[in-house]
């Protein structure tokens, strides 16, 4: 069954319960009432049989006879069970409980009956001496009136009911449109993989919500597909000029009259260069691809004493150039492999820019590193651009890099919910700077 299929019936259900406790409240009120009635007009009528019972003489068996009126009958029983009542009407049962009335030994109660197959309301009531009175009323008019009520009832139920599903219908058709939006949608991109398609935002309740989310699901998946597309799009293209260079000086080796002698030499350091710089972008792929996918749960660590080990491992790589380090205590959140990577890149940019013998500072403080370098420093035009991928200054197109590493340190910086930025630094040099949250 459909989901509008089940609210449209559980409304009809709804309502249908709701009518039918009011008309049964309704009907049980009525019922009462009218019968009430009745039982007060009996009351009255052994009332007034008893007041004529307590005047003197034989009169008072007429006089009790004759209290009936209209539709109301009367008649007198003996504790043993001997019944007195007028000529020509009919005889009003006389059980075990009517006889214990007469005599004295029980209260007064009031029963149905059916007297020549007519419903009928009695009073049984204690006169003394022996004797009760019985006073009836036929409940036709009451019944034909219960009936009618009924039958009433039933239809307005009918009618109910049927105005519920109708309107369980529309309500439900229109409570679930943005639902169906979001379900063409769904299908629409599933189709056409346009993961430009947005659906229609009405109004804030959940459904709106839900909307939103889903066009917040679909801009944050474009933007992810597109940065995909866009690497391969990179990474293809940064491929090429290497590959066709190994081509060609493969070619050239392999030819049968090849260069010989210090033309060999420097094709063969050629192509060492060029494997190293391929195996390096390489490598930058492969780790932005991992950065890209999930990580793991953040821990709480020790900044100054990741970045101390990341120092220790680059200046073992790079003893040209000498790493100064002013490290505070630190604490963060973060994934210590990513941060490795991060900090390590930096280093590793810093180095390449820095002359021999020169000197790099790196310090961590209240959760922010900044590595500066005494190198040429960054142009103006350079700093929004140096973390984007395959990004290279003018002047790094002659230097080894695949153009990754900063936008590695991004990366890393982005996803433990930190940032990144570049400038020039006083003196000369760059300084690059990564800022995470703290614990």
């Amino acid at each position: 069954m459909s989901l509008r299929a089940r609210l449209t019936l559980a409304v009809a259900v709804a309502v249908a319960a709701a009518i039918a406790i009011a008309c049964g409240v309704v009907y049980v009120i009525v019922r009462n009432d009218l019968r009430g009635q009745v039982d007060d007009t009996l009351r009255n009528r052994a009332a007034a049989a008893q007041a004529a019972f307590s005047r003197p003489g034989f009169g008072r068996f007429t006089a009790s006879l004759s209290a009936g009126g209209g539709d109301t009958l009367i008649q007198l029983v003996q504790a043993d069970g001997t019944v007195l009542r007028a000529p020509y009407t009919v005889a009003i049962p006389v059980d075990r409980q009517t006889k214990l009335v007469a005599g004295g030994t029980a209260d007064a109660f009031l029963t149905d009956s059916t007297v020549e197959g007519v419903h009928v309301r009695v009073l049984t009531a204690p006169l003394g001496q022996g004797l009760a009175v019985q006073v009836l009323r036929p409940l036709q008019e009451v019944d034909r009136t219960l009936n009618r009520l009924a039958l009433l009832m039933l239809l307005v139920a009918t009618c109910g009911v049927a105005l519920a599903v109708a309107a369980g219908a529309i309500v439900s058709r229109a409570a679930l449109a943005p639902v169906r939006r979001l379900g063409d949608a769904t299908e629409e991109v599933a189709r056409t993989h346009d993961l430009g398609l947005r659906v229609e935002v009405e109004g804030h309740d959940e459904l709106g919500r839900l909307a939103e989310s889903f066009n917040e699901m679909l801009g944050e998946l474009e933007q992810s597909v597109g940065a995909q597309r866009q690497l391969v799009a990179d990474a293809s293209h940064e491929l090429r000029t290497p590959l066709t260079s190994l081509r060609t000086n493969i070619e050239v080796l392999a030819r049968g009259a090849g260069p010989t002698g210090e033309r060999r030499e420097q094709l063969l350091r050629d192509l060492t260069e060029q494997l190293e710089e391929m195996s390096a972008l390489v490598n930058d792929l492969v780790e932005l691809a991992r950065e890209s996918a999930q990580q793991p749960e953040p821990e709480e660590l020790r900044l100054d004493l990741l970045v101390a080990d990341v120092i220790e491992r680059a200046q073992r790589r790079a003893p040209q150039v000498t790493i100064e380090a002013k490290l505070e205590e630190s604490t963060v959140n973060g994934v210590p492999t990513a941060l490795e990577r991060a900090v390590g890149n930096l280093l590793d940019n810093a180095v390449k820019w820095s002359p021999p013998g020169g000197t790099i500072e790196v310090a961590v403080r209240g959760g922010e590193v900044t590595v500066r370098d005494h190198g040429r420093g960054i142009d103006e035009a350079d700093v929004p651009l140096v973390f984007d991928r395959f990004y290279r200054a003018p002047a790094a197109r002659g230097m080894p890099g695949s153009g990754l590493g900063l936008a590695i340190v991004k990366q890393v910086a982005e996803q433990q919910g930190g940032s990144v930025s570049a400038e020039a630094a006083d003196g000369g040099g760059a300084l690059l700077r990564l800022s995470l949250s703290g614990s």
